[in-house]
């Protein structure tokens, strides 16, 4: 693969190379993981998009609400990104990536891309490879990235690492004001949006609204928020009510931010924290090869029969993977450029 001519596809906006490039940052072969990472060295750095995460529980109406959102972004002339993580069967590792047949309208679009992937069991309600394939997307040229998650609840705070902004949405009825206040991913959020705020369901937003409101006064000042921020706001996907407000608030969010100097502070904590996450993926990997397949069994089979102790035969499988770095091949200080 000529992976010079694909960036300069993606660069250029081509739809199906950039759909190919996700392929390949999403692949686990060796050589596709080298061809991704000269993929994305060679794209644009000069392409920012702002990138929202958008967080819920499962029903709150995740793909009904970035449809909406995402025809008004494509109606204002913003080109739109959607990726959107859908859960993988811990039995089967199958996956039904069936968002774009709830995003008719806004997957016709020309000015939009949906991408559904597949989270892969991969904790935190994104895969493990959607910071590289948001990268690609920036590259392309869209304006708005928006990564949705699998919907996991309180613990599902890793999209925050890879988003410029987190948004958090919740269902009428949703929880009182002592819900609210629990710790994770509400400590997270920088916006909650009430969805479904319409019809029958309306007074029952409202409540909501300010219990969350009242909520969110009581969480820790956090410094990279301006004066009313992180707030909860009504909105309804269906008739639209809310989305301009929503929109009109996360642009004077990250507008002072910038100003502030916390947007660009907060990409580079993001790019330090996934170099670390790569570090630590490329370790446990050599859990998978031959070699520690055959220690692990081997201790493993003493550990069952109660001959050696589980903190013992713990210690001696991480010698055994130390000394593949004590025999002067590996020296990262010595080898750096």
């Amino acid at each position: 693969m000529d992976t010079k001519d694909l960036a300069e596809r993606i660069a250029a906006g081509e739809r199906r190379a950039l759909a190919r490039g996700i392929t390949l940052v999403e692949s686990g072969r060796t050589d596709h993981r080298v061809q991704a990472t000269e993929v994305l060295a060679a794209l644009p750095r000069n392409r920012q998009a702002l990138r929202i995460g958008l967080s819920g529980t499962p029903g709150v109406g995740k793909s009904t609400f970035i449809e909406a959102f995402g025809m008004m972004l494509v109606e204002a002339g913003l080109r739109v990104a959607v990726l959107a993580v859908d859960p993988s069967s811990a039995r089967s590792g199958g996956s039904i990536l069936g968002d774009k047949t709830r995003m008719d309208r806004l997957s016709r679009e020309p000015a939009a891309f949906i991408r559904p992937s597949p989270s892969q069991t991969h904790l935190g309600g994104v895969a493990r490879r959607t910071r590289e394939a948001v990268a690609l997307c920036e590259g392309a040229g869209f304006d708005v990235v928006l990564i949705e998650t699998v919907g996991v609840g309180q613990s599902e705070t890793i999209v925050a690492q890879m988003a410029d902004l987190f948004v958090l949405l919740l269902a009428p009825a949703g929880g009182d004001e002592l819900q609210g206040i629990k710790r994770g991913i509400m400590e997270m959020a920088d916006m909650i949006l009430i969805n479904k705020a319409d019809g029958d369901l309306k007074p029952a937003a409202t409540r909501t609204c300010a219990d969350y409101a009242g909520a969110l006064r009581l969480l820790r000042k956090r410094p990279q928020d301006p004066d009313g921020f992180p707030k909860a706001i009504m909105v309804s996907a269906m008739t639209g009510d809310g989305l301009a407000t929503a929109w009109g608030d996360m642009q004077a969010l990250m507008s002072w931010r910038r100003e502030a100097g916390f947007f660009g502070a907060t990409r580079a904590a993001q790019a330090r924290y996934w170099f670390e996450e790569d570090v630590r993926s490329a370790l446990l990997s050599k859990l998978e090869t031959a070699a520690a397949k055959t220690v692990m069994q081997r201790l493993g089979e003493a550990v069952a029969d109660g001959t050696l102790d589980p903190a013992k035969a713990a210690s001696d499988t991480l010698q055994a993977l130390e000394a593949n770095f004590g025999d002067g091949r590996v020296d990262p200080a010595r080898d750096s450029p």
